[in-house]
């Protein structure tokens, strides 16, 4: 970084999907309030695609109009499915093509992140300890549920983390379901949960914000209590904004201001100190630039035979379907999996 562009004013635009719920909606601010406060020599901003205001656009209006020659654009989702593939990029691209003297980065989704497996894991054990009867993982199922989308990339990463949250936490099986677009739903999903022969079954929404979709899926938990009352039904928080999530978007921001490329291998459990994995288990082998880590339960240790100093660009210029139109000058249809 040269030294006229140490002294570039950056500003951070934070975007949301948006809701037709004012407390989802409320939410967001909520996150992006925090984020000003952990950010205070940057300029914060948000908008929303659809549903509710300040829209995008308006928000990089705004901190254009505050001076900024320099706007690092943070998806406030958690997966790269249609919005942050498409939608996303439409809207920051036109800004920047209308203004070619400010520099426009756009970084990169949350994803399947260290950080947000120890914050589920938070959420998850709140629920437990919450319980009024002790019953050991065990005998418990955790029952992980995304949002659903038509892009089984998106959906493939639900099941990830479901697999890292069962393994590092110790949970005696897990499922996955989905509020919509992708199968299993979630009453399917637990309807098939509750023959699995579990006293316990934990219901995780893995999303950002609450909703009607949270809701929703509240609501599924309940009708499955009351349909098999031998199983007890937890319901845990949605990921919201733990301290570990407002970490992951200060990262996110830390990667596109000095053009960090990350690939998955930052989450191999010899690499990054991942969840149920944290006990040190030695060094690095010469050569390996990562963390090796140990397991917390029972099982042979390996180590890589190769670097994990890569990184690369994703180009995304291929169309993504939807199921419905924004209300803000593109029409174009949804999957439900950004946020």
């Amino acid at each position: 970084m040269t030294q006229e562009e140490a002294h570039t004013p950056t500003a951070v635009m934070l975007c949301g999907h948006g809701s037709r719920s004012s407390a989802a909606v409320e939410e967001f601010h909520d996150l992006a309030r925090t984020l000003r406060r952990r950010l205070p020599d940057h300029d914060v901003e948000s908008g929303f695609l659809e549903f509710a205001r300040p829209v995008i656009r308006d928000g990089l209006e705004a901190l254009k109009a505050r001076g900024a020659s320099r706007i690092i654009c943070l998806p406030g989702m958690l997966f790269a499915a249609g919005h942050v593939k498409n939608d996303l990029p439409s809207e920051i691209n036109a800004f920047a093509v209308a203004n070619p003297d400010i520099a426009v980065t756009f970084g990169r989704e949350l994803a399947v992140d260290t950080k947000l497996l120890r914050a589920s894991a938070a959420r998850i054990a709140a629920a437990e300890a919450a319980a009024e009867q002790r019953v050991d993982r065990k005998e418990t199922l955790l029952m992980v549920v995304g949002r659903g989308t038509n892009d089984p990339d998106a959906n493939s990463n639900v099941a990830k983390v479901a697999r890292m949250l069962w393994e590092g936490m110790g949970f005696g099986w897990t499922e996955v379901s989905y509020s919509g677009v992708a199968y299993p739903l979630v009453d399917v999903g637990l309807a098939h949960a509750a023959r699995l022969g579990y006293r316990r079954v934990i219901v995780f929404p893995y999303f950002l914000f609450t909703g009607i979709l949270v809701d929703r899926i509240y609501q599924r938990t309940d009708e499955a209590a009351a349909a098999f009352p031998d199983i007890e039904f937890l319901k845990a928080e949605y990921l919201n904004d733990h301290p570990l999530v407002v970490d992951a978007f200060v990262e996110r921001l830390d990667e596109a201001l000095n053009g960090t490329g990350v690939m998955n291998c930052l989450l191999c459990k010899y690499r990054e100190q991942v969840l149920g994995y944290e006990a040190d288990q030695g060094a690095p082998q010469a050569g390996h630039h990562y963390h090796v880590r140990g397991i917390g339960t029972d099982g042979d240790q390996h180590h890589h035979g190769h670097s994990h100093d890569h990184g690369h660009d994703h180009a995304h210029g291929h169309p993504h379907a939807h199921d419905h139109g924004h209300g803000h000058g593109h029409h174009h249809g949804h999957n439900h999996a950004d946020d």
